[in-house]
C-alpha cells in the first residue's frame, strides 16, 4: 500500500525597520519572482534548525528564532505538491548579506511597497503584520 504524504518546508520573516527580507528564487518553480527565505526540512532536522539553515544558506545571515509565526498547510499552496510550511519569525545576529543557494538575490523591501511573491508568501506576511497566526 502507498500512501501520499504532504512535505514539510519552513520560511523565515526577518524585519529591520520596516523592512522584510526576501530572496529571488533561483529555481521554479516561480524562479525570478521573489520569496521568504526557506525551503525543505531534511530527514532527521528539526523544522528550528531546518530555518536557521535555510536563511543561512540563501541569505548568508545568521539567525536565531524569536517566535513561530504561523502554520500554513493550504494543499495547492505549491505547485509542486502538497507541502506544509512551518513559519518562524528571526532576528539577525551576524553575517553579510548575499544571495546564495537556491536565491539568486537576497534584499531588504519596504513592507508596504512588496514585489510579486511566489507561493502564498504574501497572505503569509500579512497575516504577521496583522498580528494574526494560522
Amino acid at each position: 500500500m502507498s500512501f501520499k504524504i504532504p512535505r514539510v518546508t519552513v520560511d523565515g520573516i526577518i524585519l529591520n525597520n520596516g523592512k522584510i527580507l526576501l530572496i529571488r528564487r533561483n529555481r521554479q518553480p516561480f524562479k525570478g519572482r521573489w520569496a521568504l527565505p526557506g525551503g525543505f526540512v531534511e530527514y532527521g532536522e528539526t523544522t528550528e534548525d531546518a530555518v536557521v539553515r535555510e536563511v543561512y544558506e540563501e541569505t548568508g545571515l545568521k539567525t536565531r528564532i524569536r517566535d513561530l509565526a504561523g502554520v500554513y498547510s493550504d494543499p495547492n499552496r505549491d505547485p509542486r505538491g502538497h507541502t506544509i510550511s512551518i513559519v518562524y519569525s528571526l532576528e539577525i545576529i551576524d553575517g553579510r548579506l548575499k544571495g546564495g543557494d537556491d536565491a539568486s538575490d537576497a534584499q531588504f523591501f519596504d513592507v508596504k511597497k512588496l514585489p510579486c511573491l511566489s507561493f502564498d508568501h504574501n497572505r503569509i506576511i500579512k497575516e504577521f503584520l496583522e498580528g494574526k497566526r494560522s
